[in-house]
């Protein structure tokens, strides 16, 4: 079971370190290149959103589950 929990929560944080990644090129805020497929585009906001809310979520029913 402690195994299982470690690879949630390793998967769960990954999940929001990505979505904040996609949300800041979506804004521009980060471009890595001159002309990266995501950069300054609205939808890579959206999709970063829906990525790190699934990982707060995981984070989140594991840690109700945990008690």
């Amino acid at each position: 079971m402690a195994a299982i929990r470690l690879i949630l929560t390793v998967a769960a944080s990954l999940a929001i370190l990505l979505g904040a990644i996609w949300i800041s090129q979506g804004a521009g805020a980060n471009p890595v290149s001159a002309s990266p497929f995501a950069t300054s585009q609205t939808p890579w906001i959206y999709r970063g959103a829906m990525m790190a809310s699934i990982g707060l979520i995981v984070l989140w029913r594991m840690h109700r589950l945990a008690r």
